[in-house]
């Protein structure tokens, strides 16, 4: 699976947010400053012919949805992170944000309940 740029990331999300659109309606969903439609119609064709979406036809236009869950996608991405940044260690990278002051206490011992309640 390939990287997303961030604008196809930004349509991406349009479509696991939304479910199936058409390029009107993922235009009206990205953020400031939209695209233009033509360029968006171009992006989505890009994504289409990488796998990540599909669509459905209606006459002359089409409805687009994606064809990798979100779900999918974020694995892809946390293991690249991991093993970039954090030599594949989950450890490695929660010390990072604790160093960092970006996770507290409080929330590492809700990370450690929920792995106990996962475990059962």
């Amino acid at each position: 699976m390939k990287k997303l740029a961030q604008r196809e990331e930004q349509i991406m999300h349009v479509l696991w947010n939304r479910g199936p659109s058409f390029v009107k309606e993922i235009v009206e969903d990205l953020p400031e400053p939209r695209p233009h439609y033509n360029s968006v119609s171009t992006m989505v064709r890009i994504l289409e012919t990488k796998g990540f979406i599909a669509h459905k036809a209606f006459g002359k236009t089409h409805q687009y949805y994606a064809e990798i869950t979100k779900e999918d996608y974020q694995v892809k991405e946390v293991d690249e992170l991991l093993g970039n940044y954090f030599n594949s260690s989950f450890p490695e990278m929660i010390s990072y944000f604790a160093k960092k002051e970006k996770i507290s206490e409080s929330e590492l011992k809700t990370i450690i309940e929920m792995i106990k309640k996962q475990k059962k």
